[in-house]
């Protein structure tokens, strides 16, 4: 037999025995039992759909899932009968652990007061689409609160405007609790905005809405700034001997210039030197 043909049958050989042992091996992983790995769990309640801010909880709303004992969440219920009837004062997602700060005390209720933090007040203003800011005037936004009145000035009553109130949390639009038409940026059409105020707050809105014409400034919420300002007269706003200097207020900003275009390079100019008979003269040639 030649060399060649021992080694052909050799190789066929290792290959058909490699084959059989890889298939054998392959059916007795198949073959053995799955180990399941029991994890240490506690129980907690979820919501069991997205649940809006001042929904009262009802056992329909609420399950009990195996959470790993190993992360615990703090401040978790582990019964859903501690939840029920209780108010939500923040929006909770499906799936998400139900907290103590994610709800109000029993005797407090659902709806909007259980929401409205300790110390302040909750306080209603009537508004227009201008006066919210075209409708993005939505739950959790931060305004400032406008006035425009009359004052005496001399002889005679002068419009006046200023902002009495600065920073103030929005706690609802309408009787809207959660923000899902704004989730994509659109506008909530509303008549009625509620602002979480402390006392004296409520007290200045109070005496604007009632005096004077009411408007809503939107804020950046990382903008934490006070409002400080002295007011606009209208004599000051217009123009006049006492109207005030109008401000420049694009100094910071930055500005592309486009430059101007240079004037065309001036035509090449030329001497020839000419000789005519025994004369030598120049011309010029562009």
């Amino acid at each position: 037999m030649r060399k060649q043909n021992r080694t052909l049958i050799v190789m066929l050989v290792a290959i058909s025995t490699a084959a059989v042992g890889s298939y054998g091996v392959y059916r007795a992983v198949l073959q053995m039992p799955v180990r399941e790995v029991e994890v240490a769990s506690v129980n907690v309640v979820v919501a069991a759909q997205p649940l809006a801010m001042g929904t009262r909880l009802h056992p329909n709303q609420l399950r009990v899932v195996a959470w790993p004992s190993r992360s615990p969440v703090a401040g978790a219920f582990s019964d859903t009968k501690e939840l029920v009837d209780r108010g939500l004062i923040d929006n909770v997602a499906e799936n998400e652990p139900i907290t103590m700060t994610k709800v109000a005390s029993l005797e407090a209720g659902a709806g909007l007061p259980p929401v409205i933090p300790e110390g302040m007040r909750a306080i209603s203003v009537r508004v227009n689409e201008v006066v919210g800011v075209a409708g993005f005037v939505v739950p959790g936004t931060i305004v400032d609160v406008l006035v425009t009145v009359r004052t005496s000035n001399g002889t005679q009553d002068e419009p006046m405007t200023r902002a009495v109130v600065s920073r103030v949390t929005v706690l609802t639009a309408g009787t809207k609790f959660d923000q899902e038409k704004s989730k994509n940026g659109e506008p909530i059409p509303t008549s009625v905005v509620t602002l979480a105020v402390l006392p004296d707050d409520a007290e200045r809105i109070s005496l604007a809405q009632n005096e004077g014409k009411i408007t809503l400034a939107l804020r950046n919420p990382l903008d934490i700034g006070p409002t400080e300002t002295k007011g606009v007269r209208l004599a000051s706003l217009m123009t006049g001997k006492n109207a005030e200097p109008v401000i420049d207020r694009t100094k910071n900003r930055v500005v592309a210039r486009v430059p101007a275009p240079s004037a065309p390079p001036p035509p090449s100019v030329y001497t020839v030197e000419t000789i005519r008979a025994a004369k030598r003269g120049s011309e010029v040639v562009k």
